[in-house]
């Protein structure tokens, strides 16, 4: 069974490159590590391989305006 677990928050740059730091450097050191999602804490077993992708997008619209956006995504099969 596959679960989906989504936070969604608006943050200042500052704060949104402290939380991919965070990521980051939890990824790096360790044989595995804990995300927060809203109030739920995921504890991730990453190998020493990752699967990783990033995308970008860029829209435009007379309507809603120009947005932009990245998306990282990261997947492996738990250790």
């Amino acid at each position: 069974m596959a679960e989906k677990n989504i936070t969604e928050d608006e943050l200042d740059r500052s704060e949104a490159a402290d939380r991919l730091r965070t990521i980051a450097d939890d990824l790096e050191s360790g044989e595995q590590f804990d995300v927060d999602i809203d109030n739920k804490t995921i504890t991730l077993h990453p190998p020493t391989a990752v699967g990783f992708e990033v995308g970008a997008r860029e829209s435009s619209s007379l309507l809603r305006g120009s947005r932009e956006s990245v998306t990282i995504k990261m997947d492996w099969r738990p250790k």
